[in-house]
């Protein structure tokens, strides 16, 4: 099955891509000729059962991961073909990343964190654009803190204000509520979904809850290194339904 982005230009794209762990006996196909497209603009949740790709075919799009087969597109850049020192531009410059341990250092301040991207790149941040991230999170009066002062959604925030900050063409979450509690995961999801329909961020997230996938407008779900449905306008019950028939099936079905 292949997932097309409905109608718009396109932020990321697999065509046809497939990557194999190991040989022989160890020999593990994590995807199998996936071809999907991923909208500007737009909040889509990749989903599956364990082991089904998952994360794989973020790493991929995002050039953490390289591809056996097939080619990989953030925008109009074939990713897929570009040398080291390119792709860690293409990362710094074009790619925002969120994951589940929140990755900040411990020495620096929430702003310090925040703008730790933009001074790597020798880039300062658009003051505009700094306030409007900082008030969209929360996090205006929580700014000189280090993460030991600030609680885990807090820390989050920070992660995500970091990932936004740069204005990237698409950001990457993995899981971003993974190591949160209900209320800290709905602020972070809530924040995820206010940058997408009011800022026009693309954002891609991997999970595996029902409920954080609800808040996406497309729910891509994956089995055994295919894709074998997806959902528009997704909610809990829809989003749990079709992970329980993918569960029940085991072997993907191809719808």
């Amino acid at each position: 099955m292949t997932a097309t982005n409905a109608g718009g230009p396109v932020a990321a794209r697999a065509d046809g891509i497939w990557k194999v762990y190991g040989s022989g006996e160890a020999r593990v196909t994590a995807l199998r000729g996936v071809t999907a497209e991923f909208g500007s603009g737009r909040f889509t949740a990749i989903m599956g059962p364990s082991g089904s790709g998952k994360s794989t075919l973020m790493h991929c799009l995002a050039g953490l991961d390289t591809v056996d087969e097939g080619t990989v597109h953030v925008g109009g850049t074939e990713i897929s073909k570009l040398g080291d020192k390119a792709l860690t531009r293409l990362r710094r410059d074009r790619i925002g990343f969120i994951f589940q341990q929140f990755n900040l250092l411990p020495t620096l301040s929430a702003a310090e964190n925040i703008r730790l991207p933009l001074d790597i790149a020798g880039r300062k941040a658009d003051p505009r654009w700094w306030d409007v991230v900082i008030d969209t999170v929360g996090l205006r009066d929580r700014l000189g803190h280090r993460p030991s002062q600030l609680s885990g959604g807090q820390q989050q925030r920070v992660a995500c204000a970091r990932a936004l900050v740069g204005r990237p063409d698409v950001i990457f979450a993995d899981e971003p509520t993974g190591n949160l509690d209900s209320r800290s995961g709905a602020e972070v999801l809530g924040f995820l979904r206010a940058s997408v329909r009011e800022h026009g961020q693309t954002i891609v997230m991997v999970t595996h809850d029902p409920v954080a996938a609800s808040y996406a407008d497309r729910v891509v779900f994956l089995a055994d290194g295919a894709i074998v449905d997806e959902l528009h306008g997704p909610t809990a019950e829809t989003v749990l339904d079709t992970m329980k028939r993918l569960d029940k099936h085991g072997d993907p079905v191809m719808l």
